[in-house]
């Protein structure tokens, strides 16, 4: 018999929770002993470490911000650039003082970087002080996990252990109070040469929908204004279900909860996005006019080498479609500068995309070689200057791009959510289509809907007046 994907938390995790409140209140001399998680890297991991943090809480744990009062110190990795790498290992280094001076912490890691088999040697031969590790695939044995470490004293290490199923029932502590994460499907099969994540989170499975509107409703219940759909490539979701559904009728399921909140979603992939998911989108106004399609090179070639499986002209089909539907759509991307092989033709066809789609704003990364990817191998005759002068050339151009988009906005009004101060007397409101505007008000606001109209455009950001009106 087939194997059932979508599985509850075994019942011996939750033992294991119950156990570690007596055995770390004791280890501690506390009844809430405290722990510091930090989170590196994307949204998923975000959410992962959300589910650390419940089980956590559940074992007696208080949260702190504080790495100097923490006695559990945990970092959720990423391994998607070198950057994000050496920051981990930098902050971990940092953290052999600390030990040294308070022996009965614990110090763990997990997350992506965990799952690649050289770094997690290196973790074991040059951080002796770390006592626990950890992989994508096995968060739902945190629990397990963490008590073979605290009551062996011995180094503690699981990774590679992918069963290919997705627990549910973990708990969850969420980090803010009015916008959430909520994941639709994790992993990937779509093998991008340049991109570790399909080996590091492993192949696609989805949650079935009934769990996940549940989800969504009780954010709703609770409170939220924006739930994000996560998954690594959201139109995939659905693959390997046995009910019949995809992501449009997801998206448009939990667009049609009762209630007044907004519904993002990333990331999509430009091989799947399909115009019924435009359709979707242009027909419920609750879901967010913003659209983040990674076309990462406008140079056909680069892409087949690239293994994305679209064209320009594919990627061009949806974008059109997608601004005729939803005239106020804003439009971000990904972008790979420096992928190896690009030349200078390429670079320009690049160009000429940003420049015909004018995208809102893009996130731009100069090529990153990822160990066991088979574009680390490939060859690369351009020098990083090179690539840094390219990269300067195309923030630039987005640059002016953005400042004629955000001008267009001024005398407008936009429905926003306020979500942050950004200063004394001056809150951080993001319009539908994500884009950030700067108005004067109280902190009492943060968490409301307000309209604003645009006063002044800035490059990246706007600033406006709220009206007082919050419907």
């Amino acid at each position: 018999m087939e194997k059932k994907v979508n599985e509850w938390i075994p019942e011996e995790q939750t033992e294991y929770i119950s156990l570690l409140g007596d055995i770390l209140s004791e280890r501690y001399h506390t009844d809430h002993p405290k722990a510091f998680v930090h989170t590196y890297g994307c949204q998923q991991n975000v959410a992962d470490s959300e589910k650390i943090k419940g089980m956590l809480i559940e074992m007696g744990c208080e949260l702190t911000e504080d790495k100097e009062e923490a006695d559990i110190i945990l970092f959720n990795t990423c391994a998607v650039r070198e950057h994000a790498e050496d920051r981990v290992f930098g902050n971990v280094g940092a953290l052999k003082t600390l030990k040294r001076q308070k022996p009965s912490l614990l110090i763990a890691l997990c997350g992506c970087m965990m799952e690649q088999e050289h770094i997690a040697e290196k973790i074991y031969k040059s951080y002796p002080y770390v006592g626990l590790v950890f992989g994508t695939h096995v968060i739902h044995r945190f629990p397990e996990l963490l008590f073979h470490a605290v009551t062996t004293g011995k180094r503690t290490v699981e990774r590679g252990t992918d069963d290919g199923k997705l627990y549910e029932g973990i708990p969850i502590h969420r980090d803010g109070s009015f916008k959430g994460w909520l994941p639709v499907m994790y992993g990937c099969d779509n093998f991008c040469t340049y991109c570790i994540v399909p080996y590091v989170r492993g192949r696609e499975r989805s949650r079935e929908s009934a769990v996940i509107l549940t989800e969504a409703k009780g954010m709703v219940q609770s409170g939220y204004k924006e739930i994000t759909l996560l998954g690594q490539n959201v139109n995939s979701y659905g693959k390997g279900l046995s009910e019949n559904i995809r992501f449009p009728q997801l998206l448009k399921s939990v667009a049609d909860i009762e209630g007044d909140f907004w519904v993002s979603f990333m990331t999509s992939h430009p091989k799947d996005a399909s115009k019924e998911l435009i359709d979707v989108i242009a027909e419920n106004p609750k879901i967010s006019r913003h659209l983040h399609l990674p076309f990462q090179c406008g140079s056909d070639r680069l892409l087949k080498k690239m293994n994305r499986h679209y064209t320009v002209e594919k990627y061009m089909d949806i974008v059109n479609y997608a601004k005729e539907r939803i005239p106020d759509l804003a439009l971000t991307s990904d972008v790979i500068v420096g992928f190896p092989g690009e030349t200078e033709e390429d670079f320009q066809q690049t160009l000429d995309l940003i420049r015909t789609v004018e995208f809102t704003s893009l996130f731009t990364f100069i090529y990153s070689p990822r160990v066991g990817t088979p574009a680390a191998s490939f060859e690369d005759p351009y020098t990083h200057e090179d690539k840094a002068r390219r990269m300067g050339e195309l923030l630039k151009l987005q640059e002016q791009i953005s400042a004629k988009r955000t001008a267009a906005m001024v005398g407008k009004v936009c429905r926003v959510l306020v979500e942050e101060q950004a200063r004394e007397g001056v809150l951080n409101a993001r319009t539908q289509g994500g884009v950030v505007v700067e108005v004067a008000g109280t902190p009492d606001l943060i968490g409301t809907f307000r309209y604003a109209k645009i006063t002044e455009a800035r490059n990246f950001i706007l600033r406006g007046e709220l009206d007082g009106v919050t419907e």
